[in-house]
């Protein structure tokens, strides 16, 4: 019998998580530089650039209260140690209808891309880099969003919601590698070949087209093997703390190299959007919950075996660590665009912490697997 603990190494990343969720949504939300930028756009897309800002804010706004949402009925359920199932649900599907509201927000950037593909007649990099990834993100996201947050109810089949919480999973997994592959496809024709003589920028790379790929694979294999669980208590945790731990570790690893390797003489858009325009960044943080999913703990309230349990909370706790300084470097240069993580009050933390995090990841990984061989 796993014993019980009031903070659980997945009780500790859910929190992380959360809280990372809600500062970088507090970061983007008052980063005000972006206020009269229109004014500043030549020719007729001036209008256009307004409604892309004005739209993106809305949805920020949403994602916003759906973060402060999420993390105060955390905390409620930490102190409270319960919530009422219908509660809980209600909670959910509150916080999934206001995610796939911001993620609709972006539809006039994608509606001003095919704006621009009939009227300026763009490269096919444009189309295929921006314009493509633009429309989906703004479309099958909340389209898959709305139907999980419908299907989550406890008046409904368990084995609907697990699979469009499933889908949902895959369908932002496919979005991410699309985006940041579409980066990618604008970088490479400006910088050209010399660009990937850096190690880490072929990493970056590769870790984009090729690992987000594989993972929008097992995604789609995960939810085709999984989509037929009929209940919570049933559902097999590993490949999803999988997915979770690979999506994180993608924009963990980036963000690293960066802080380790990165400045002016490897700038390019790709990096311009890694740090600063991509809003999700606060995901490198999910590998704090997608690790104690390995070991396919069912309750937030499970602990682990005294034998690897104390890995599992050093791992955390670092991560916390990690995570907070990450943050801070962040919302110190509000509500300017700047980011204060080469600063060395928080480069250092960042390079000893993060390199800290990465091999306890690492230990965690081989021991889990380890433990699956027995």
């Amino acid at each position: 019998m796993a014993e019980q603990k009031s903070y659980t190494p997945l009780k500790i990343g859910l929190l992380t998580v959360t809280v990372a969720y809600f500062l970088f949504n507090l970061h983007t939300m008052f980063t005000l530089e972006w206020i009269g930028e229109w004014a500043r756009t030549p020719g007729t897309f001036n209008t256009i650039q307004l409604i892309e800002d004005i739209n993106a804010t809305i949805g920020n706004s949403f994602r916003m209260a759906g973060s402060i949402i999420a993390i105060v009925a955390l905390v409620i359920y930490f102190l409270k140690k319960s919530f009422s199932k219908k509660k809980s649900y209600l909670i959910v599907r509150v916080v999934l209808v206001f995610e796939a509201i911001y993620w609709l927000g972006l539809l006039a950037s994608g509606a001003s891309g095919v704006f621009r593909v009939f009227t300026s007649s763009p490269s096919l990099t444009y189309s295929l880099g921006y314009v493509l990834p633009a429309v989906l993100e703004a479309t099958i996201v909340p389209i898959a969003l709305f139907i999980f947050a419908y299907k989550l109810s406890p008046n409904k089949s368990m084995n609907s919601s697990i699979k469009w919480g499933l889908i949902s999973g895959t369908v932002l997994v496919f979005v991410y590698w699309l985006l940041n592959t579409g980066i990618w496809v604008l970088v490479l024709p400006v910088k050209g070949s010399e660009y990937l003589t850096y190690p880490y920028v072929m990493g970056a790379l590769l870790s984009t087209a090729l690992g987000l790929l594989a993972l929008t694979v097992y995604s789609v294999y995960t939810t085709k093997t999984l989509s037929r669980t009929e209940s919570l208590q049933n559902l097999n945790l590993k490949p999803i703390g999988i997915i979770i731990l690979g999506l994180g570790l993608f924009y963990l690893w980036n963000y690293l190299t960066w802080i380790f390797f990165g400045g002016d003489h490897v700038w390019s858009s790709w990096y311009a959007w890694l740090l600063g325009h991509n809003m999700d960044l606060w995901m490198l943080s999910l590998p704090l919950v997608g690790l104690p999913l390995l070991f396919n703990i069912r309750s937030i309230s499970m602990g682990f075996k005294q034998n690897h349990g104390k890995l599992m909370y050093v791992t955390q706790g670092v991560g916390a660590v990690f995570v907070a300084v990450f943050l801070g470097a962040y919302l110190g240069g509000l509500p300017s665009t700047d980011v204060l993580h080469s600063e060395p009050i928080f480069k250092i933390p960042l390079i000893i912490f993060g390199a800290a995090l990465l091999i306890l990841i690492l230990a965690t990984i081989i021991m889990a697997a380890y433990l699956r061989k027995r």
